[in-house]
């Protein structure tokens, strides 16, 4: 869990960030999104102690940040930046282990912890962990950012525009198989992102800043529904249609979805939350090869089968 307490931090006569609160909990992910200036790379590294606020507290897993040692508390952080900073003279197993290293794992430990990460993020260890980085793309690059920031399975992940500097189909891919990493359960993360649609993508709430101020805090489909400040909805508003997808979730469906399916099997299915976004739903039961999706919500089962899904997103599309 990682809590800002009226984060407050001045440069001289100008306000970067104007008390600003909020709380992530383990298994949650707030996106800071806003204009260029607005303070959201300022309140990322005031929550790994890179600066220091002006007042206000950081309080990571109930205790303050003030205080504690630095070096121990930033090993226990994942950090992913736009620029990656991957070591050019070490592998990419080298580079992966590194905070690891640090904690004095034992080698065994290391090498299967990089393994699991590198074949979960789609970078089989033996074609790519003696590769060196100046032997990939940009785009598995910064895979080997996200397993090197995961490596030491910290609770806390801390994103800077992690997907920025990638075009939009790597962004896109990688974004997709970074939310469907089983490394990434129960962690608190908190990212920065320029981009609206990643937001609501990756996000379980969104915070909008505004010169240094908090304009709304809330969840993907309650901004869409009612946004607090007229900024956010001026923010939004271009982009609205699409976003309003992105936030559509199968518990949304569940009166249109059947409690059971003709020969198919409840173990045979691909299980999914009910919160799970429909679209993202779509996508991995189609990469998955199962005949439906099985989802349990208020204790009773549902069903979804791919061209279920699709045509409720056509109904929708159309409503």
């Amino acid at each position: 869990m990682i809590e800002a307490r009226q984060l407050h931090k001045t440069f001289g006569t100008f306000t970067a960030v104007e008390r600003l609160s909020f709380r992530v909990l383990a298994g949650e992910s707030l996106m800071l999104i806003g204009p260029s200036g607005c303070g959201k790379t300022t309140t990322l590294k005031m929550l790994n102690g890179l600066i220091a606020p002006t007042s206000g507290e950081v309080w990571i897993e109930g205790q303050p940040l003030h205080g504690q040692d630095m070096v121990q508390l930033r090993r226990r952080m994942g950090y992913v930046i736009q620029d990656i900073g991957l070591f050019p003279h070490y592998s990419v197993a080298e580079n992966v282990g590194v905070v690891p290293r640090l904690l004095g794992w034992p080698s065994g430990k290391i090498k299967k912890r990089c393994a699991m990460l590198l074949e979960q993020l789609g970078l089989p260890p033996g074609a790519f962990a003696q590769k060196k980085p100046h032997e990939l793309s940009g785009g598995q690059q910064q895979r080997v950012g996200i397993a090197r920031a995961l490596a030491a399975d910290p609770p806390i992940i801390l994103m800077d525009e992690p997907f920025g500097a990638l075009d939009p189909l790597t962004r896109q891919q990688i974004r997709r198989d970074f939310r469907q990493l089983e490394a990434l359960r129960q962690k608190t993360v908190v990212m920065v992102t320029h981009d609206i649609e990643e937001a609501f993508e990756m996000g379980t709430h969104i915070a909008v800043l505004n010169q240094g101020r908090m304009a709304d805090l809330s969840a993907p489909e309650q901004l869409l529904q009612g946004p607090v400040s007229d900024f956010t909805a001026a923010f939004l508003e271009e982009k609205a249609p699409q976003l309003e997808f992105q936030a559509l979730r199968l518990e949304q469906f569940l009166s249109e979805l059947p409690r059971s399916l003709p020969g198919v099997k409840p173990e045979d299915c691909l299980q999914a939350p009910a919160s799970t976004p429909l679209l993202r739903a779509l996508h991995r039961l189609a990469k998955s090869g199962r005949p439906a999706l099985c989802l349990t919500a208020h204790e009773k089962r549902y069903f979804a089968t791919a061209d279920g899904l699709l045509r409720l997103f056509q109904n929708h599309l159309r409503s």
